[in-house]
């Protein structure tokens, strides 16, 4: 599969889920779902700041905020997601978007397909509505950096 039109770190990881065998794609997910940093302490205790994606199965939360950057009008997106330890597949393609997103623009973000989430090859190890918070998380963190509002 193509991931030329990925952004390079997001890129990287399709990649090494596409080089695997499928049962070793679910070990990925799995190490993945380990890596999945700890909130800030500013949003730690304080869901409200927080977004549910309620296609989840398991309860998953997320926020995004954006850095200006000082020479100019230049932005990055920094995501957080919170998802309970005991639902690894939702943690772990939560950390799947965390290294493959964090820190990029917000025009690379929306540049991502929204078919992404397949690119991953675990349509047939992961159950259909599971595939489908995959994609609503994604879907969720796209609507927020397009209600960004504009630079000029």
């Amino acid at each position: 599969m193509n991931t030329s039109a990925l952004p390079a770190a997001l890129a990287e990881i399709v990649d090494d889920f596409q080089a695997v065998t499928e049962p070793e794609r679910l070990q990925l997910l799995l190490e993945f779902s380990r890596e999945l940093p700890e909130l800030p302490d500013r949003l730690k205790d304080h869901p409200e700041l927080m977004e549910q994606v309620v296609e989840c199965q398991s309860p998953l939360f997320l926020t995004i905020e954006t850095e200006q950057s000082d020479g100019g009008p230049a932005r990055s997106v920094r995501l957080f997601f919170k998802a309970p330890p005991e639902a690894p597949t939702t943690r772990g393609f939560a950390s799947v978007l965390h290294e493959g997103l964090d820190g990029l623009s917000p025009a690379e973000i929306l540049a991502v397909p929204d078919d992404m989430p397949e690119l991953l090859g675990l349509t047939r190890a992961i159950t259909p509505l599971r595939m489908r918070g995959m994609t609503a998380m994604l879907g969720r963190i796209k609507r927020k950096v397009a209600a960004l509002p504009q630079q000029s």
